[in-house]
């Protein structure tokens, strides 16, 4: 019994029933959104076409009586045999929506896998290219000094990351210095206010 419900837990936790169970939540929801469009905006539309054209109630009218069955001299269609055509076209309706709002998600959804799997691929051939010339450039080094692959790898590392560390250096150095000659510059400026200011005081 411990072994069933462990399975049945493995089988509810995996990722396809948890897709499953979502897209059955969402298909819901946009079928009720479908059924309302349809109902509530198509059909109005098509029906007052038909009430121009001629028609007096639209599709709701439009049906066949094959056995026709009355009560108290009025047709009575739950005691009628008869095609609705209306609602035979409402179905269509709701099928080309639904069909179109499928076909535009699954456009999107291919064209943006497409250009994902093109970015990837783009970078993963520049990752090759960086890689391959990489590898070149450390085999010509243990070449060149009669060294192993390895060696040659620590020592082209190590010098990478000591001009990073100048650079870093130099950047900082560069900053430092633009801030001091600011300071500088607004400690001159002050200076000019002062006299300015005790020119005026003597003036007065």
């Amino acid at each position: 019994m411990r072994k069933f419900f462990k399975e049945f837990k493995e089988f509810i936790a995996r990722g396809n029933v948890l897709d499953l169970a979502v897209a059955v939540i969402i298909g819901g929801a946009f079928s009720a959104i479908v059924t309302a469009l349809t109902n509530q905006i198509i059909m109005p539309l098509v029906n007052w076409v038909l009430a121009v054209c001629g028609g007096k109630e639209g599709l709701e009218s439009a049906y066949t009586i094959l056995s026709p069955g009355y009560t108290d001299g009025v047709l009575d269609l739950t005691k009628s045999i008869y095609i609705d055509w209306g609602a035979f076209i409402s179905a269509i309706l709701n099928f080309l929506i639904i069909a179109f709002t499928l076909f535009v998600i699954v456009k999107i959804i291919n064209h943006s896998r497409e250009r994902i799997t093109k970015v990837k691929a783009v970078v993963k051939q520049e990752t090759s290219k960086d890689q391959r010339a990489r590898r070149k450039e450390i085999k010509a080094r243990a070449k060149e000094k009669a060294i192993s692959y390895k060696a040659a790898k620590a020592e082209i590392k190590a010098e990478e990351e000591a001009k990073k560390a100048e650079e870093e250096a130099a950047a900082k150095k560069a900053e430092e210095e633009a801030i001091k000659a600011q300071q500088e510059a607004d400690g001159k400026l002050t200076e000019q206010e002062l006299l300015l200011e005790i020119r005026n005081l003597l003036k007065k």
